[in-house]
């Protein structure tokens, strides 16, 4: 008796030992559902949403990486599905507007740098009753096109600042380099320099989607006319092109550029690139499904439907590059 009480005792002791440990233990139980619930805190619990982001980005553009995950955080956060495309075809991007409305998404996030092309595509997402929001390029033309929202900065006004800052430094003679023609975004960044500038400004259309061939333009360009002291960059990868175009040409002309990325930030701290203008892609790209969730689930009009919400500019140099740096290495400005 005394060996069978001693049995029980202990098989009751193992039992209570094995329970204790599932309710304390860090990898189940308690642990795992509290973690699950830690995860969910900051998500909507409004229902699950499916919206499409459809950009111009070409591929290797780092700039769009940046507004992609800006959306992905606030698809995140209002448990919506995000379906990102890019073409920096104006056809191209038509036809994944349609690929969205046949896919009966509930909300369109479009950027714009060819209106006109775009406008019988969100023609049809608005009458299937989808609401659409633009980043980034054609802020003269979303309400227009009926779009709910804008989110960007006015390029018109971010050229001019520009040219200011160019005046500041004592330039005389910018390249202006375009490296998307057509693209109506970049056409009003360089007539924003060439209006605020004192010196003399020339616009350089490159192909962009070649960057050996952006890099021998402006080389050719700087080797052809040893005056220009400045090349104006409209994205932060073709600013670091430049670097080597003007080292190629044996120049001393300095490089600004529009817009940041995560490789450019050394190249401000060391000189190489003078500024940069940030717009704040990723906050376009949040804001954007961010409003499509408020207008889904409240009826919100981010602007109020009158006014665009405004991104930028601002400008980014060797005195202030230590506040966005860390944020620019995770790549999120």
């Amino acid at each position: 008796m005394n060996r069978l009480n001693r049995s029980a005792l202990a098989a009751f002791c193992a039992t209570g030992v094995l329970l204790m440990a599932g309710c304390s233990s860090d990898s189940g139980g308690k642990r795992a559902q509290e973690e699950a619930e830690e995860a969910a805190a900051g998500r909507a619990d409004t229902p699950r949403m499916e919206v499409a982001l459809i950009t111009h980005g070409a591929p290797g553009d780092t700039f769009w990486d940046t507004v992609r995950k800006g959306a992905e955080a606030g698809a995140d956060k209002s448990n919506a599905e995000l379906i990102y495309s890019s073409d920096p075809s104006v056809a191209g991007q038509a036809n994944l507007i349609q690929n969205a409305i046949d896919q009966d998404v509930d909300g369109i996030a479009i950027s714009m740098a060819s209106p006109e092309g775009l406008s019988g595509a969100v023609r049809q997402a608005r009458e299937a009753g989808i609401p659409v929001v633009g980043i980034n390029s054609g802020m003269d033309a979303w309400q227009d096109m009926d779009l709910l929202s804008f989110f960007g900065q006015d390029e018109t006004v971010a050229g001019e600042a520009f040219g200011e800052r160019l005046n500041e430094l004592g330039a005389r003679h910018n390249i202006c380099v375009i490296h998307e023609q057509g693209n109506v975004g970049h056409e009003a960044r360089c007539a924003g320099v060439a209006a605020t500038f004192e010196g003399e400004t020339e616009i350089l259309y490159v192909e962009g989607a070649d960057m050996p061939s952006v890099r021998s333009t402006i080389e050719a360009k700087l080797r052809q006319d040893d005056s220009i002291d400045y090349v104006v960059a409209l994205g932060a990868p073709f600013a670091l092109t430049a670097v080597d175009s003007v080292a190629d040409a044996g120049s001393d002309a300095a490089i600004a550029t529009f817009d940041l990325n995560t490789e450019i930030v050394p190249a401000i701290e060391e000189g190489q690139v003078q500024f940069a203008v940030d717009q704040q892609p990723y906050l376009q790209g949040y804001l954007a499904i961010d409003a499509l969730w408020l207008y889904h689930n409240n009826g919100n009009f981010s602007g109020g439907g009158a006014e665009p919400v405004l991104t930028g500019p601002a400008f980014v140099d060797q005195e202030n590059i230590d506040t966005v740096a860390e944020f620019a290495r995770n790549g999120t400005r």
